[in-house]
């Protein structure tokens, strides 16, 4: 696709966003997304915080368990794989804007639901939803963001979503003893609000404008940003620096198939997989294992659940100080290893109580959501303009299919009589498979998105 005459290309669009001081635009945009982003977080750990009430009150077996709790996670495989197309061809803020709204109304819908079939549908409309804002909005922050401080700017945002996990655990911890399972949900159907002040509030991504052809949208949307941003920081804008154009072509599934791209997407699904099966094996068993295994009162499993999201958000406060410091590669792997140790740690102990549990999984957790975290900022990077937000989505399916098999793999363990330290000992043995591959993946560190794209 050519550049009509007058008109920017990537490289002068590159150039102008690379020359931009932080600002309060940019903080304004940020909470914005990131709002949205907190509910997601939210309402994905729902079902974990309910199911201790759910199995007594509905009498649950181990399989219907655990297809509440697999219910969204398919959603999110499905949302992924629709949003990412959405988001490389309607925009990036009005995809995460219909996402939003999908996921608030559809928890009105789990809130009202009187059985195992009700619940689960509507868990899987929200899954939708949340599989849909979730990499489409860090492809937005990854595309606004210098390549100087990417990584950091990425990750500070990112870290909204473990936020948004932590707050469902910490007001499970009240809310489901004292008001029921239902008005968790009624409060995850919040951010339903957030989807019709998305597209007045936040500009479109200036390079996903002129991917699709729309170079005068282009250039007033980053006209605008740039007198936001002055007039912000009470001095003139330093002049741009020239940089490379990038590639224009066509996008879709199958150029992330082709020449580089093969191997950044073969590597890059590896990691959405092991991660998200390692952390989802974990998280959303934690409450029920408290409970049931160990026979502690809901407010005490509620509560080591909390303890576990506390440290993961602290591992991703970590990632977001240092991965512009020691780069991608190295973040990535030292995360998963982290969390392979304490895993293994924890199966060679014995898994005795529910103490030593909540200890060693808070561990394992601030490794997992640094590498969670880690993946959002990585994957749009890789991927260029027109298709970036396909990868970044693409990465969510696989990151998907591990947010499934993980809670189902340690559900089949338990069900078959394994013992918690074999649950652990197979959660940490993929963590392990995982630091191996994150040593295959390619640095973009201090590399314009324009220039990590031949």
């Amino acid at each position: 696709m050519a550049t009509a005459p007058g008109m920017p290309d990537q490289g002068s669009i590159a150039a102008r966003l690379e020359r931009l001081p932080h600002s309060r635009w940019h903080v304004k945009v940020r909470v914005l997304i990131g709002a949205v982003t907190f509910f997601e977080g939210f309402d994905m750990l729902l079902a974990a915080s309910a199911l201790p009430v759910l199995t007594v009150e509905w009498g649950l077996s181990q399989g219907q368990a655990t297809v509440l709790l697999a219910a969204a996670s398919v959603g999110m495989l499905v949302g992924a794989l629709a949003a990412g197309w959405l988001g490389d061809r309607i925009g990036r803020v009005r995809t995460v804007a219909l996402g939003v709204a999908v996921t608030g109304l559809a928890g009105l819908g789990v809130a009202a639901s009187g059985g195992v079939e009700g619940f689960a549908l509507f868990r899987f409309v929200q899954g939708l939803g949340i599989g849909g804002v979730v990499p489409v909005a860090a492809a937005y922050i990854n595309e606004i963001a210098r390549a100087d401080r990417r990584g950091r700017f990425v990750l500070l945002y990112e870290m909204v979503f473990p936020a948004g996990l932590a707050a469902a655990a910490l007001v499970a911890v009240w809310v489901v003893p004292h008001a029921g399972w239902r008005a968790m949900f009624v409060l995850g159907a919040l951010p339903a609000v957030l989807a019709a002040l998305l597209p007045r509030h936040v500009e479109e991504s200036p390079r996903w404008l002129l991917a699709r052809g729309r170079g005068a949208e282009a250039e007033a949307v980053l006209a605008r940003i740039e007198h936001r941003v002055a007039a912000a920081s009470g001095e003139a804008l330093p002049p741009p620096v020239p940089r490379a154009a990038g590639p224009v072509g066509p996008g879709g599934l199958r150029a992330l198939f082709r020449g580089v791209y093969l191997r950044r997407t073969a590597v890059l699904s590896g990691l959405w997989f092991t991660a998200f099966y390692v952390n989802q094996g974990i998280s959303v068993w934690l409450p029920s294992l408290y409970a049931g295994h160990f026979g502690l009162d809901l407010g005490t499993a509620l509560a080591y659940t909390l303890l576990a999201h506390a440290t993961g958000l602290l591992g991703t406060l970590a990632a977001a100080l240092l991965v512009d410091r020691v780069g991608r590669r190295p973040a990535l792997a030292t995360a998963l290893g982290g969390a392979a140790v304490s895993l293994g740690a924890l199966a060679a102990s014995g898994a005795d109580t529910g103490t030593e549990v909540a200890a060693f999984a808070s561990c394992a957790t601030f490794f997992l959501y640094a590498i969670n975290a880690g993946l959002y900022l990585y994957a749009p990077e890789l991927y260029p303009t027109s298709h970036r937000a396909t990868g970044a989505a693409f990465g969510g399916l696989w990151n998907r299919l591990g947010v499934i098999a993980g809670p189902v793999a340690v559900g089949a363990i338990l069900g078959a009589g394994g013992g918690l330290p074999l649950v652990f000992a197979q959660l940490g043995a993929v963590a392990a498979a995982g630091a191996g591959l994150a040593w295959c993946a390619e640095e973009t560190r201090g590399r314009t998105l324009e220039e990590l794209s031949p």
